[in-house]
């Protein structure tokens, strides 16, 4: 019986090799980690493209190896691969890597670029969108490579993500997943396959159409894994690879998020939140709505970058009692964070937080810079513990009032995934702040779900996304808002950290007039 699917889960800290059954039970799972990217310089983020796929390898070994190893593979109808974002790929034209892979975290930029010129120019002009424009000008991978390896750029044969070479590995094609095109290519969000040659996107990269690969909806069909592949990860030859998308897609079905009255939290390295749509919809004007795990529909998305990469830092600075009291009991850390949290009140006795650790685009700007307000000499570090989980949730309800706004559907109940999603205390502040429900999915691994329902409609398992996303998820633990915590976050929300961006924007001007940082 052919009843199980493998789902390949590349992410930032791990590679996950997870097999489920069709009503969405983790069958067995693989974690390898994965080191660090490299930083050869600061702001670099590199890593070498063979090392992604030796740690898939062993991800998928070790399922094998399991007691039950064998008989899962043989009840395999499929596999599906989902990944981080944004980390691209140079192959030559023997399909070798000419460089190492810039992971998405990498942040060096390309200043004084030749602006864009003539219609699309004056186009930008008028509606105010030139500084937004040129920012992801500097911000594209490609123009740095163009301008600082010219070599190498011209001798790219094929320019990916990493969802591409992952999938060029396992099948021998260079094709990848509609769902997984986010980032810096010239890519049409709204039709959801490579821009048309007048599009302005040709005109600020450096990029080849011959350089790009096939594209395959969700759910399609991206070949089937060679017997190369085989051996290394131990996956049958011929088994079937169906199109998946990003992980952060994935999550939002593997949340069981269809409609876009659901909205879906990712508590990760970076936070966001997403909803499902079928009509294109701008979050921020210029900024797309990135392709759904769904074909033909869109994920809006809010995301603030390095959103949970704060609470780690607190952690490494702040939290080495607690990371040594939960190694001694053998108990999760999260425990202890929580107890710490549940010692400051709602509003950490107002100390407020905006998480603007790094730029953005348009909300907040490019000037933009992080702050904390509100210090007195009754704070300690137990409240700058609950002020950054308030933070993350202030600019999250922030976007997500804007996505109500543009999309006319208010968001009425959450789901939250992520690192976060574990920690009770997390949950009930973003049901407070929020001011909705919020539920944790019924598993952690929801964008290895996710990539499992793709699957599993691709495969023709289920006949649609809506009975597989009905069979293959669930809820489970449910957090309901507390009246009186509520009332008080709606008035530091509305009087307090949506006035912060605002006034202090000027001196943010200032200092970047100052120091020069970030860059224009």
């Amino acid at each position: 019986m052919k009843d199980l699917i493998l789902a390949i889960d590349n992410g930032t800290q791990s590679v996950r090799a997870l097999i489920f059954d069709l009503q969405g039970n983790l069958v067995a799972k693989s974690r390898v980690p994965l080191q660090s990217p490299a930083s050869p310089q600061p702001g670099w983020a590199e890593q070498q493209p063979e090392y992604f796929w030796e740690q898939l390898s062993l991800a998928c070994q070790g399922l094998w190896a399991q007691d039950g190893g064998s008989a899962w593979r043989e009840r395999l109808a499929g596999a599906a691969l989902t990944t981080q974002r944004s980390t691209l790929i140079n192959l030559d034209q023997q399909g070798k890597p000419l460089r190492p892979a810039m992971v998405w975290l990498d942040q060096r930029r390309t200043p004084g670029l030749k602006p864009i010129g003539g219609l699309w120019g004056l186009a930008f002009l008028l509606s105010g969108m030139t500084e937004t424009v040129a920012y992801l000008q500097a911000e594209a991978e490609a123009n740095w490579l163009r301008t600082f390896q010219p070599q190498i750029w011209a001798q790219t044969h094929k320019y990916m993500y990493l969802s591409g070479y992952l999938t060029y590995r396992l099948t021998g094609k260079f094709v990848d997943s509609a769902g997984c095109q986010v980032g810096y290519l010239p890519f049409d969000y709204k039709k959801l396959t490579w821009a048309a040659r007048w599009d302005w996107k040709w005109q600020v990269l450096p990029v080849e159409e011959q350089m790009l690969v096939e594209l395959v909806p969700p759910a399609g069909s991206l070949g089937e894994i060679t017997p190369q592949a085989a051996q290394a990860t131990g996956i049958p030859a011929g088994l079937p690879l169906i199109a998946a998308a990003a992980d952060k897609a994935c999550e939002v079905i593997g949340a069981g998020c269809l409609q876009p009255q659901v909205g879906c939290l990712s508590y990760g390295t970076t936070a966001t939140l997403c909803v499902t749509n079928t009509r294109y919809i701008e979050p921020i004007p210029l900024i797309p709505p990135y392709p759904s795990a769904v074909p033909g529909a869109y994920t809006p998305e809010v995301q603030v970058y390095r959103g949970y990469w704060m609470v780690t830092w607190f952690k490494h600075e702040f939290g080495h009692h607690e990371l040594a009291i939960a190694n001694e009991r053998g108990v999760e850390p999260e425990t202890l964070f929580d107890e710490l949290v549940s010692k400051v009140p709602p509003g950490s006795m107002g100390l407020t937080l905006q998480p603007y650790w790094s730029p953005g685009l348009k909300i907040p700007g490019p000037e933009a810079k992080g702050a904390i307000i509100g210090f007195g000499d009754v704070h300690t570090r137990a409240h700058l513990y609950r002020a950054i989980l308030e933070g993350l949730a202030y600019a999250l309800h922030e976007g997500q009032q804007r996505l109500d706004q543009r999309t006319g559907q208010p968001i009425q109940e959450l789901r939250v995934s992520g690192g976060g999603s574990q920690s009770d205390a997390a949950m009930q502040i973003t049901a407070d702040i929020f001011g909705l429900p919020a539920a944790r999915p019924h598993l952690y691994e929801t964008s290895g779900l996710g990539a499992a329902i793709d699957a599993a409609v691709g495969l023709r398992m289920y006949p649609d996304f809506t009975s597989a996303v009905q069979s293959m998820t669930r809820l489970g633990r449910v957090f309901e808002p507390d009246p009186a915590a509520q009332r008080i976050y709606a008035g530091l929300f509305e009087q307090v950290y949506k006035q912060m961006y605002p006034r202090l924007r000027p001196l943010y001007d200032r200092i970047r007039a100052i120091t020069g940082y970030p860059p224009r």
